[in-house]
């Protein structure tokens, strides 16, 4: 009896200090602090690493400083709590095993293109995406992957700038030809004039 009752205690103890209402400051700090990196994320990649070297791990940490990509182990438990006060309970559900997120505050596609970079230059199978943000909205991997392939914002905007300018330089050929065509008109109708 003196035992059972001290296994509730200590159940009723550990459920308490998952609890956010009860956790410690430092909890209610590192809950805060990812409720805001989370909710001013442009982009994010929730990613879970099994098996993760320490040099593989540092060369991932450099590829996605390349990218102005914030990236850190997270703790499960917080993350949920901070992600369920932003209306992301889908994310939520993904944080199970050893994860870490990839987040950028200023390229929504900088995270997955990071991340692709990282996987094909090492061809490394010890990390696996489970989920992403883009613009406070959840998606799953097919998207993430989407995101990955796109060109890149700078190749986007050359695009635009290509098919933008097509239509204007076709039109000042086309008053070039007729400016042209003018001018060989009145010199035809000159020459004839001066003939007559």
């Amino acid at each position: 009896r003196f035992f059972l009752a001290n296994v509730l205690n200590i159940k009723n103890l550990s459920q308490k200090e998952v609890s956010p209402l009860a956790g410690t400051p430092q909890k209610k700090q590192v809950i805060d602090e990812m409720r805001g990196k989370l909710e001013s994320a442009k982009g994010a990649v929730l990613v879970e690493y099994v098996g993760l070297n320490v040099a593989t791990a540092i060369q991932l940490r450099r590829k996605f400083l390349e990218h102005g990509v914030h990236y850190q182990v997270i703790k499960n438990t917080l993350t949920a709590i901070a992600a369920r006060d932003l209306g992301l309970g889908e994310f939520a559900d993904h944080l199970t095993g050893p994860n870490a997120i990839a987040i950028s505050e200023s390229d929504a596609v900088a995270p997955a293109k990071a991340l692709k970079e990282f996987i094909d230059e090492t061809k490394s199978e010890a990390i696996t995406v489970k989920a992403g943000l883009l613009e406070g909205a959840v998606i799953g991997v097919d998207e993430v992957q989407h995101l990955a392939d796109l060109p890149s914002r700078e190749v986007l905007l050359a695009k635009v700038v290509g098919s933008m300018q097509a239509p204007i330089t076709g039109f000042v050929r086309c008053l070039q030809g007729n400016i042209t065509n003018l001018v060989y008109v009145l010199e035809a109708i000159r020459k004839q004039k001066e003939s007559a």
